[in-house]
């Protein structure tokens, strides 16, 4: 097991961690002083020995020189037990995550991260800091935070809180971004993920629907529930992405056009994208009198209708798992499901670059770029598409 035992009663906040530095004359004379011993978690004696200086005034001078340097030195942060190379190192452990917790909220309102991105990193970091909380004994500084540190909690992950390998590798992804962080801010010397290997995953658990099951599913929701078969069709035909899909507005939807706008500001790689919209899903949105609405609606806000509250990819995938188990579907079909087999019945019916684009899919063989903004072009074929939901 990963998870050692706490310490009770032991308030590192209340220790003082340095006594002053003394000269003591006598048969020796030296300089002594305690200060506190993270790892060891007590005050340790350091003594420094003057009796190799053979003139007293020598001495006294030196003994001087030692405390004034060893006053600055501890009241700036410095510790001799501490391996570190400058003072940022000795920075306490809680201070450095508050300050990175204030970075990452810095992050999310100036748009460099999503919001649904600043939540999953609070998330693992609030298991990290209760790991360390957990060991014995527990970071005090910054730089204790080591390749041994890391690949134990890694091995926590996997083993004590019995997560999958690809859990534990996302877990080391964004192990290695805050580690780049405390490099970039001086806090280490060097990544302590860089040699941690991350492991071999199994397969995902998802697979597409097969033609008979997406028009199972078509006539089960057409009766009992149609804006959310309207949600699934625009997961088939657009292969939004469901975090992209439950930002998408009335007012993104180029009726005329038959085409949908994903700004960056809300697509997972950050760049303006340009879905086309088929004949199927805009009769059904006209059906369901989508358009009656407010343009600043959310286009799948609650109840998987046009809202101004927003609804969130969990609440999708969560109905679509009582619709699969209401229809015994495997467990193989998933929300995301139905993107795969939009990708796959595509590109069967009009060819797989029609569906890569389709798709925003990129790779080196792809020359044609979207331009941004709305003067994107969409294939028509994806107008005239026919499939199977």
């Amino acid at each position: 097991m990963y998870t050692p035992s706490t310490r009770k009663g032991c308030s590192i906040q209340n220790l003082i961690t340095y006594t002053l530095p003394k000269l003591h004359q006598g048969k020796n004379w030296y300089i002594d002083f305690k200060a506190y011993d993270p790892l060891e978690q007590k005050m340790k004696r350091k003594k420094y020995m003057l009796d190799k200086i053979e003139k007293i005034t020598d001495r006294k001078k030196r003994a001087n020189e030692i405390i004034t340097n060893l006053n600055n030195r501890l009241r700036s942060g410095w510790n001799p037990w501490a391996d570190a190379s400058n003072s940022r190192q000795y920075t306490f452990f809680n201070d450095v995550i508050e300050l990175y917790t204030k970075y990452l909220q810095k992050l999310c309102t100036s748009k460099v991260i999503k919001e649904n991105t600043l939540l999953d990193y609070k998330k693992r970091l609030k298991v990290f800091v209760e790991y360390s909380e957990k060991r014995y004994p527990p970071i005090v500084y910054i730089y204790q935070l080591d390749q041994t540190f890391m690949s134990d909690f890694l091995d926590y992950i996997l083993i004590d809180r019995d997560a999958s390998a690809r859990t534990r590798n996302n877990y080391r992804i964004w192990l290695s971004s805050f580690c780049t962080w405390l490099v970039e801010k001086q806090y280490l010397d060097r990544n302590p993920i860089e040699k941690i290997k991350s492991l071999t995953e199994a397969e995902k658990k998802r697979t597409a629907l097969s033609s008979e099951d997406l028009e199972k599913l078509n006539k089960y929701l057409m009766k009992h529930d149609p804006h959310f078969l309207l949600l699934c069709q625009f997961e088939y035909y657009t292969f939004i992405r469901p975090d992209e899909l439950s930002n998408i507005k009335l007012s993104d939807i180029n009726l005329n056009e038959q085409k949908v706008f994903i700004a960056s500001t809300i697509s997972k790689n950050r760049k303006d994208g340009m879905v086309g919209l088929n004949d199927s899903l805009i009769k059904m949105m006209l059906d369901l009198n989508i358009f009656s609405n407010d343009n600043n609606n959310y286009l799948f806000g609650k109840g998987f209708r046009p809202s101004p509250k927003k609804s969130t990819p969990r609440v999708y995938r969560e109905n679509f798992n009582k619709i699969r188990l209401a229809l015994k579907f495997p467990d193989t079909y998933q929300f995301y499901s139905l993107k795969d087999s939009g990708i796959r019945d595509l590109a069967n019916a009009e060819g797989i670059v029609i569906a890569r684009d389709q798709a925003r899919h990129a790779d080196i063989s792809t020359t044609n770029k979207y331009l941004k903004g709305t003067s994107m072009t969409v294939h028509e074929e994806t107008k005239r598409f026919k499939g199977k939901l």
